[in-house]
């Protein structure tokens, strides 16, 4: 499965600043079917950066699980077919 080690973020609820506990990671927008395309970004050595598709803020956080989100509801797990 392609998406198994990145994790993978969504803002569904709005929020307007999501903290995760990665610099690589993709971003879907919204949970399904209401996503936009599933886009890698990569902070490099920043700690943050925006989501050119739907501009959710994700900041990076060293205290956050590798792969987990403040809120934890802005985690998405991808279906596995």
């Amino acid at each position: 499965m392609a998406h198994a080690g990145i994790p993978h973020f969504h803002n569904t609820d709005g929020i307007s600043k999501i903290e995760i506990g990665a610099r690589e990671f993709q971003c879907i927008g919204a949970l399904p079917p209401f996503d936009h395309p599933h886009v890698y970004l990569d902070m490099g050595k920043e700690n943050e950066i925006v989501c050119p598709y739907c501009s959710t803020h994700y900041v990076f956080s060293a205290k956050i699980t590798a792969g987990l989100s403040d809120p934890i509801s802005a985690v998405y797990q991808p279906q596995q077919a």
